[in-house]
């Protein structure tokens, strides 16, 4: 059961992460959120494997390889919001409303990204749209993602007056 009659599911959403989740309980409530939010939008999570050697490798060799991976992904019509500890906070209605005028002003593809454990290279700053931050804490890559999807679920059940969200 689609919401195709609404914006829902004009607009695409990804999800990049660097490194899989290892955790195989954080894995399944990451997938049943991702099935969840199938019903508003379609989503796909992509991983983008960790970088092989990191240890023979600077911070910021690491950042770069990390981000020429993440641009290899992004396409030139794509919105990039990066998940970053210095972007722009929202209450999850806050965030609801970002969604919905992403989606009014006609954006196809919204493409949110998880770095690595250094956050991310000056190449990917320079090509993103936006920041934003989950929290002033420090979760682990992930926590963040089951956060995230969390979060854009609540999103649209919110735009849908669903009783998922209490206020």
């Amino acid at each position: 059961m689609h919401l195709c009659g609404t914006n829902f599911c004009e607009m695409n959403i990804r999800l990049l992460a660097i490194g899989k989740t290892d955790n195989k309980h954080l894995q399944a409530l990451i997938d049943e959120y991702t099935k969840r939010l199938s019903f508003y939008i379609k989503f796909d999570l992509e991983i983008i494997p960790d970088i092989k050697n990191v240890k023979n490798l600077s911070e910021s060799q690491q950042k770069e390889k990390e981000g020429e991976l993440i641009l290899s992904k992004i396409t030139p019509t794509d919105q990039l919001i990066l998940l970053d500890e210095n972007g722009k906070s929202y209450s999850s209605v806050g965030f609801s409303d970002e969604l919905q005028k992403k989606m009014n002003s006609g954006v196809k593809t919204l493409v949110f990204v998880i770095g690595g454990p250094y956050g991310f290279s000056e190449a990917v700053y320079a090509k993103a749209n936006g920041k934003i931050s989950l929290s002033l804490m420090t979760f682990s890559h992930q926590m963040v993602r089951l956060f995230f999807i969390e979060q854009l679920y609540r999103g649209f059940t919110i735009l849908r007056n669903e009783p998922y969200h209490h206020n």
